[in-house]
């Protein structure tokens, strides 16, 4: 077996007022913690950052595993140019969200083994919230229940045959493929879920960037 990570991290990420990938923690962008994160684990031998040069230029200190690849339009787009340049040894794929730094190399390792055992797994934690569903105008109208309801996170990882496949039947440009599993149902094919015992948010507002330990 030979392991690698696509990180995607070409988006603009403009959201916050400013680029959260470039917003210090502990001395580091948020792309370098995500980054490192898989970069520093010996079993995984390539590391493809799809990111503009300047975001990459972050990342010199990380090593000879990384490659850095242009992203597309969507963030499909962007999986789909990272998958292309996989070295041809590798049999499995994890694909991360650059902007989840806080990932654990516990919880990486653990989403590979699964991933291993059944070609498709994804960290994600169960929903422990009451859900309410609203009309458009904010005014509830029904509970949901959580039974079996999850939030998908990442690392997603899958084996390079099964993600390439789906890939085909993905077109360009699909604004509805938000993450690889999604991607993974258009050829009916579930995934198996990892619960994540540790925090992994996505950074995406300046109050999650706030909360970090």
């Amino acid at each position: 077996m030979s392991f690698a990570a696509i990180i995607v991290a070409s988006g603009s990420s403009q959201r916050m007022g400013f680029d959260k990938l470039a917003a210090q923690w502990r001395g580091k962008t948020i792309l370098w913690h995500s980054v490192h994160a898989f970069s520093s684990l010996e079993e995984i031998s390539q590391v493809i950052v799809v990111t503009p040069p300047d975001r990459f230029a972050w990342l010199a200190d990380l090593g000879p595993k990384l490659n850095r690849v242009d992203g597309g339009r969507e963030r499909s787009d962007s999986v789909a140019a990272g998958l292309k340049a996989l070295k041809n040894e590798i049999s499995h794929v994890a694909i991360h969200d650059g902007a989840r730094p806080l990932v654990s190399p516990e919880s990486i390792r653990a989403t590979f083994a699964v991933a291993e055992a059944t070609k498709a797994a994804s960290l994600a934690r169960r929903v422990t919230e009451t859900l309410k569903r609203a009309t458009p105008k904010g005014i509830t109208s029904e509970s949901v229940s959580r039974d079996n309801l999850w939030v998908m996170e990442t690392p997603q990882i899958f084996s390079r045959d099964l993600i390439q496949q789906a890939y085909q039947s993905v077109t360009p440009g699909d604004t509805k493929i938000t993450d690889e599993v999604s991607a993974l149902q258009l050829l009916s094919q579930g995934t198996t879920l990892v619960e994540n015992p540790s925090p992994n948010p996505k950074i995406t507002i300046k109050a999650d960037l706030d909360a970090l330990p």
